[in-house]
């Protein structure tokens, strides 16, 4: 069944600027901007207050109302992001052969060396405004940084897919680079 209108509010904060001309939505921040297109969902969206915008949704079936949690949730990780930032942790796992890892480019890719005693260098470039540095504190751990949880979520997935055993049996081959940790990189008190 349609309903006639679904809606939903998004609050911004008072240190950032939310502008959605032609379902393009720019956030800026005190950390950047992030822009990001919503071209492919049919939605209306109004400008209700100086800091207050109203997404709609007219003669929408069930999947079609779901779109619009999902357009206030991007834009809400938006605004997390161009205000705190987002952090994920990934740490080496290994039986016998030790994983190297070595950060290229200017913190814009890493190389994984003797991966299960593999010869092969697998090189993993990330993605536009994401950084990846070593932790300090922790051995065998590296931290990826960016404003754009997409970016920094996808560059994770690409860093853990690259280090899969193949041809054996992955309840026993455990090796890998695996997610720790993810969260902001300005903690909250």
């Amino acid at each position: 069944m349609k309903s006639i209108v679904s809606e939903k509010d998004i609050i911004v904060p008072e240190n950032v600027e939310v502008d959605i001309k032609a379902r393009v939505a720019t956030v800026k921040g005190p950390r950047g901007t992030i822009k990001k297109s919503f071209k492919h969902i049919d939605f209306e969206c109004r400008k209700v207050g100086p800091k207050k915008f109203n997404i709609r949704v007219w003669q929408a079936g069930r999947k079609h109302s779901a779109c619009i949690r999902t357009v206030c949730s991007h834009i809400e990780n938006m605004i997390t992001g161009v205000t705190k930032g987002y952090e994920y942790k990934m740490r080496f796992v290994y039986a016998h052969f030790p994983i190297n890892v070595n950060i290229a480019d200017n913190a814009k890719s890493i190389e994984i060396r003797n991966f299960v005693g593999q010869k092969v260098v697998m090189k993993v470039d990330m993605l536009d405004g994401v950084t990846v540095s070593h932790s300090a504190n922790q051995k065998d751990e590296i931290t990826i940084v960016g404003n754009d949880i997409d970016n920094v979520s996808q560059s994770a997935a690409q860093i853990q897919q690259s280090t899969r055993v193949k041809n054996k049996d992955i309840r026993k081959f455990l090796d890998g680079i695996y997610v720790s940790e993810k969260g902001n990189i300005v903690k909250d008190l």
